[in-house]
């Protein structure tokens, strides 16, 4: 894979489960802030957040939506995508220890919008990213789809 356009590390609070739904957990991480680093530079703003389903095998779809501060300008991300694996690293994740990615597939579609002109271009590409899952939060790498 390419240089990464982005690394984006979000900093996450403490889930508020929802309960079941349709036979699927829901519940909600909020977005506390980050960094971006890359081609393009800054901070994740706090109020974002990500709305996830968990399945019986403990897969997790998610869904999230939150604010960049870049040094040109704001930018707001939509990133919805797929965390699964073996049971037992699942089940090790879901207990928030810290897993070697190798070990889980965790993969999002990403779109972004900016009213700022040296941005525009970013609302014209589709980006995927490669997660991993950190002790506090995420990281996510984000690449420019060809």
């Amino acid at each position: 894979m390419t240089e990464p356009l982005l690394q984006i590390d979000l900093v996450a609070g403490p889930p508020i489960a929802l309960g079941e739904v349709a036979g699927l957990g829901r519940r909600c991480i909020p977005i506390l802030g980050g960094v971006v680093s890359g081609r393009l530079q800054g901070e994740v703003l706090p109020g974002g957040a990500d709305w996830q389903q968990i399945g019986p095998d403990g897969s997790i779809e998610i869904d999230a939506r939150y604010v960049l501060r870049l040094t040109q300008g704001l930018v707001e991300v939509e990133s919805r995508g797929l965390r699964t694996g073996p049971p037992e690293v699942l089940a090790r994740l879901a207990q928030g220890q810290v897993v070697d990615p190798s070990l889980y597939y965790f993969r999002t579609a990403m779109r972004f919008r900016s009213a700022a002109p040296e941005l525009a271009w970013l609302g014209r590409i589709l980006a995927v990213t490669s997660g991993a899952r950190l002790a506090d939060g995420v990281r996510l790498l984000v690449h420019e789809v060809a």
